[in-house]
Formats: C-alpha cells, structure tokens, sequence
C-alpha cells in the first residue's frame, strides 16, 4: 500500500479550478498521486466514490467548500459516516472555515491559489496517514485544533495535560508544547469529556497527569491567589512537575480522582 499512488478526485465546481490542481500536481511527478476522478458537486463526488474498485479505492478528495448545493463541509461531514472515508484536503478561497475543516479530521487546508510546495505538504501528509491506518486498525482518536506560528494543528486529546483560562484565552499543555486557544474552558470541558477534570474555575486537567495533591504556599501553584505565605491545596500535573491550584469547591472530586487512580 506505501509504495502505491494516492488516488485522488478533485471536487470543485469550476473547471478551471480542477484544471489548476491537475497542472500543479504535473509539475509534482515525484508525489505519488493520481487523479482518478474530478466532481462538480457532492452529488458527483458520491458517485465518484461508489465507483472506485473495491480493490482501488479512492484514498483522498481534494474538495472545494464552496460547492452548490450541499457544500464541501457537509460532504465531509457526511463521508465521516462510510465504511472507509477518504482523507480530506480542503481547498477554498476562504480561510473563515479552517477550524471546522479540521473539526471534521481535514488532513490539511490549503488557500486558493493553491501553491505548489503547499500541495506538496499536503500530499505528504496525506502519504502519512495512509501509512498510519495500514499499519493499525485503530482510527485516529480525537483531537482539538490549535493555531501555531501561522498554522493549524491537531493536538490529540491523549496529549493534552491542562488547560488554564487566562483573561480572554486558554492555554493549552503538552508535555512539549504551550498552545493559545480560542473559546471558552466550559465549552471545551464539553468537548474533552470525562478524561478530563476540573480544578478549578479556571483550569481542566488530565486525570492521568494528576499525580499529588498538596497544600503549597499562595502564589506559587499556578492559578493561585495572593502571595501573603497562607497555603492553598494545588495538584502535581505530570511530567511537566508543575502545580496548579485547586479550589476547595473541587478537592473532594480530586481526592476522589487520586483515589480512583491508586492500584488496588
């Protein structure tokens, strides 16, 4: 399978937009994709799809959003429903709808007019993750979007350690990386699901990444309040070996959480 061609088909209402992608991927004769289909709408694409040989099936859609009709979202969102989905590498003249592409487990989300060393990138991405679903049946798990450096990635929910409200964002924690997140900590405790603990008012924290519970003095767990030597309760997140404060609101469910994770 590694060895073998991406087979792609290019969604776009405009032809001239799908003769572009042809063009761009012809000067890329070392990429390892064919198209083997194009479509002018998500009524096309289907059809496209229910195509394909069972033997050769269509690995990836390069897809316009700004399809009539059912637009290339919905399509997406409904592609999450077969068997075996394409991967998905959108392709618009809006930026506006990024977050919710990779929402929809986008590999990547390219700008027109589409530049050839991005659509390289893409390609290589999308190379990996064919890669990754051969070499395992499991499919990839959940996972939030970030912003970085100009960029949007996908931090799975089994990397994430915290999350702290600072005035008007989340950061957002990994054992290697500190990410700015846009919206509010309620909504992504929604999201993150019962991995995921809340401290404090401001702040979520991986049940696997607790590892004590302590008073320390005021001001130095993160999250804290004052700095007058009183002592507030604060939890160890690992392995970053950082503290982060906890409100006496929550303790009981911490303690609980410690108590929850001691071998038995």
């Amino acid at each position: 399978m590694a060895d073998e061609a991406l087979r792609l088909v290019i969604v776009d209402d405009e032809a001239p937009a799908r003769w572009r992608l042809r063009a761009l991927l012809g000067e890329l004769p070392d990429s390892g994709a064919e198209v083997v289909g194009e479509a002018a709408n998500a009524d096309q694409a289907l059809a496209a799809l229910r195509a394909a040989p069972a033997d050769a099936p269509v690995d990836a859609l390069l897809l316009d959003i700004g399809l009539p009709g059912r637009d290339g979202l919905k399509l997406a969102a409904a592609l999450r429903a077969l068997a075996q989905p394409p991967a998905v590498v959108f392709v618009t003249a809006h930026a506006g709808h990024a977050l919710t592409a990779f929402e929809l487990d986008a590999t990547d989300y390219l700008t027109k007019p589409v530049r050839r060393e991005r659509l390289a990138e893409a390609l290589q991405r999308l190379h990996q993750r064919r890669a990754r679903r051969a070499g395992s049946a499991v499919a990839e798990g959940p996972a939030l979007v970030v912003q970085d450096r100009g960029r949007l990635l996908r931090v799975p929910h089994d990397e994430v350690l915290y999350l702290k409200a600072e005035q008007k964002y989340v950061t957002l924690r990994t054992a290697q990386h500190a990410y700015v997140l846009d919206g509010s900590l309620a909504e992504l405790e929604s999201r993150l699901g019962a991995g995921f603990l809340r401290i404090h008012r401001n702040a979520l924290v991986a049940r696997r990444a607790i590892r004590a519970l302590a008073l320390r003095p005021a001001g130095e767990a993160a999250g804290s309040e004052g700095g007058d030597g009183t002592e507030g309760w604060a939890v160890q997140v690992a392995p970053l070996d950082e503290w982060l404060a906890v409100s006496r609101r929550q303790l009981a469910a911490v303690r609980a959480a410690l108590a929850d994770a001691e071998p038995r």
